[in-house]
């Protein structure tokens, strides 16, 4: 590597020094005198300068002096020392003059950096002083500062990810003094150290982007009205020209064991529509859904792209809830809908506003017991040994249970005395696993939905939360939340 010095660790100083700067003590005259704070690191040559030569001459007090005690690395926190975190910086242009911006793209860059090596900084903060009530009126401005510790950047630069750190105090010596002897008397010193783990970074590596990587075509016939399948990928992964009605789409599927088949007259409605779309197999990313947050998939990796580089890379403009997002779950051809915002302090996560009509529709449990309206819906999502039904209990009360009541070997057991919540009217104990429903029908718990037996894809409202829940055969989980591979999702921009 060739020489660098960047002064990292002289930042790290001089914002110490800063830390402990414009403290003021009270005089006897009541005015306000400002405390200067100084390096204490002295040069034999520099110590003679300011006593002038001279051994009669002492410093003058009050004063802060700060220096460092110790640098060690810490181990603690070394990590992968090969890692490289990319970052793409987007430039706004500047008109001839470099005086104002324009509303158009400029410079685009990559900044690659490597992974920084972290170190312990031990600081000695000493406190000179004259009097006692002098140190106690500067001590007392200091330590309220740290409750246990404050935080300081080293630099302004928002892709420098070791700018920001802490200051912690470690220990405190009140007093340098002790039991004078004589009438010789020297200056009394607060020591305070302090130390901040900070981080040591090898130069990055700043590229500029001048090479085009993908170029995006149109695809639509206007002659013939349709997609011309021939020669690319269906409209799923191209953008719309004109406004059309509902097309006739044949889109490719590929399975989880890689066999490819064809899935024919997928109806899309492109009524009213000028939109462009992403193409979702732009370097095969994937969706990753959790609740109203969306973000990458790369190399099996969740939330380590940005979306907003993605969004910029193809036509349309990116409008916050305006934009579309469209996902399609394995076991349907249904495609859940919403609007998408960019995270605006994580440009690698999306906030989306699920469309509640896009939903896929709810299974039917029928009963005798339950309203006719409310037969694709359950109550309450339960813990059983922390909830008790007796409160709740009417006819057609349907719950989701997390865990087992009873067993049905101990409740075949004549001796057996079950929890005495979950009992039926006539003293019977209900036998019910993880993840059943059962519904109270008057008189006792029925089970309406076996989980141990039931392998079919099943949708249920919560009426308490109004959130949609899906059964895959294995657990319950929200309906779209989970991943989504290229090809079942896609993003639709204005344009």
């Amino acid at each position: 590597m060739l020489h660098f010095y960047d002064g990292q660790i002289r930042r790290y100083l001089t914002q110490s020094i800063r830390l402990m700067s414009n403290f003021s003590y009270k005089d006897g005259d009541g005015d306000f005198i400002q405390i200067p704070v100084t390096y204490g690191d002295l040069s034999r040559q520099v110590a003679n300068i300011i006593k002038d030569n001279s051994e009669n001459k002492i410093p003058s007090a009050p004063r802060i002096a700060i220096h460092i005690i110790d640098l060690q690395q810490d181990r603690s926190k070394t990590s992968d020392s090969t890692y490289v975190s990319k970052v793409h910086v987007r430039e706004r242009a500047l008109n001839a003059d470099g005086t104002e911006y324009l509303n158009e793209q400029g410079k685009n860059y990559t900044v690659e950096r490597l992974m920084p090596t972290p170190y312990i900084l031990g600081l000695n903060v000493d406190i000179w002083s004259t009097s006692t009530d002098q140190k106690l009126q500067i001590l007392e401005q200091i330590l309220t500062l740290f409750n246990p510790s404050l935080e300081i950047q080293s630099t302004d630069n928002y892709i420098d990810w070791t700018s920001l750190t802490s200051v912690n105090l470690e220990t405190i010596n009140f007093s340098s003094r002790n039991v004078p002897v004589g009438i010789d008397t020297e200056i009394d010193i607060a020591t305070l150290k302090l130390t901040t783990p900070i981080y040591l970074s090898p130069p990055a590596k700043v590229k500029r982007l001048g090479v085009i990587t993908k170029v995006i075509a149109s695809i639509y016939n206007e002659e013939s009205g349709d997609i011309d399948l021939g020669i690319s990928t269906p409209i799923l992964q191209s953008y719309q020209d004109v406004k059309h009605p509902v097309e006739q789409v044949t889109t490719k599927t590929e399975s989880a064991t890689g066999e490819v088949g064809i899935e024919s007259n997928l109806n899309i409605d492109l009524s009213n529509v000028n939109r462009s779309t992403i193409s979702t197999t732009y370097q095969n990313y994937g969706l990753y859904i959790t609740g109203t947050k969306g973000e990458l998939v790369v190399n099996d990796i969740v939330g380590n792209e940005s979306w907003e580089m993605i969004l910029q890379s193809y036509p349309g403009e990116y409008a916050a809830g305006v934009s579309q997002i469209r996902v399609r779950q394995l076991d349907t051809t249904n495609y859940l809908i919403g609007t998408f915002t960019l995270n605006p302090l994580n440009d690698r996560e999306i906030s989306i506003i699920w469309d509640s009509d896009t939903l896929p529709a709810n299974t039917i449990i029928n009963s005798a017991y339950r309203n006719s309206n409310s037969l694709t819906s359950i109550d309450y999502i339960i813990e059983p040994e922390r909830w008790n039904p007796s409160t709740y209990k009417v006819s057609g009360l349907r719950v989701l249970i997390l865990s087992s009541i009873n067993d049905s070997t101990n409740a075949s057991n004549a001796s057996y005395d079950g929890p005495d919540a979950w009992k039926n009217n006539n003293g019977t104990d209900v036998v019910a696993g993880a993840n059943d429903i059962i519904e109270w029908n008057g008189t006792s718990w029925v089970v309406i939905f076996d989980a141990s037996s039931t392998s079919n894809i099943t949708y249920m409202k919560n009426l308490n939360t109004n959130i949609q829940y899906k059964w895959n055969g294995k657990s319950w989980s929200k309906s779209w939340e989970g991943f989504y591979s290229g090809g079942n999702w896609m993003a639709y921009l204005d344009g």
